[in-house]
């Protein structure tokens, strides 16, 4: 019985990294991300492990996944584009807005060498810190609170990616910056813009992505 529970456990296993594999082939490199080492991250990372249990058959799916307290984990496109414009080499630290499920978080510890994280609401943070101590992510350090105010003390990124979309650019977020750096965000209300800001001697160069769909940021947690 534990040698038949062992090989359908390893069937199993070789069937999601298929699914990952296709999803990566027909959602990711079929519009456009190229990064070797992003495309890698998707593959290694088990979006299924950071979905609720009844939703984990539609894990590879092409479409976010809703979390508690209306979240969602974010579409694995819109991941592997994100990272991308991260444009992460390996030795960079790194800070996340909207910490969700993890996904994002993981997909970014496999990119970079450190990874700040800052979730809004408690209960997803124990959540998440919990279940990528599970899955061997040890380079991860994690706050509760404003997302708009970043991490000041922690500052300054290499790049910044904010899952959650922002009316305005917050001037705080771009403040923790450092030279060269990168802030991928959602901006906007009813329509959204994924934009990218990069700090230059010269201030802030901004660019346009694409039009996105993320669940607003949220400010002042009680």
């Amino acid at each position: 019985m534990v040698v038949l529970q062992e090989l359908l456990g390893k069937k199993y296993e070789a069937y999601l990294a298929f699914i990952r594999a296709q999803m990566i082939k027909d959602q990711i490199e079929a519009r456009g991300v190229k990064d070797a080492r992003v495309l890698a991250a998707m593959q290694k990372v088990c979006r299924h492990c950071f979905v609720p249990e009844d939703l984990r058959t539609r894990a590879y799916e092409d479409y976010p996944l809703p979390l508690a307290h209306g979240q969602t984990v974010s579409q694995p496109y819109i991941v592997a584009l994100m990272s991308e414009l991260a444009a992460l080499s390996g030795g960079e630290k790194v800070l996340e807005i909207g910490t969700g499920s993890g996904y994002q978080t993981a997909v970014l510890a496999e990119l970079a060498a450190e990874v700040d994280t800052v979730e809004f609401f408690p209960a997803l943070a124990q959540d998440s810190k919990a279940r990528l101590a599970r899955l061997g992510y040890a380079k991860i350090n994690f706050k509760t609170g404003d997302g708009a105010a970043g991490w000041p003390e922690r500052a300054p990124y290499d790049a910044i990616i904010v899952t959650c979309a922002a009316a305005a650019v917050p001037p705080g977020l771009a403040a923790q910056l450092k030279p060269g750096g990168r802030l991928v965000i959602p901006v906007g209300g009813e329509e959204q813009q994924l934009k990218v800001l990069t700090r230059t001697a010269a201030g802030l160069e901004e660019r346009a992505v694409c039009a996105v769909r993320f669940v607003p940021m949220l400010k002042d947690a009680a």
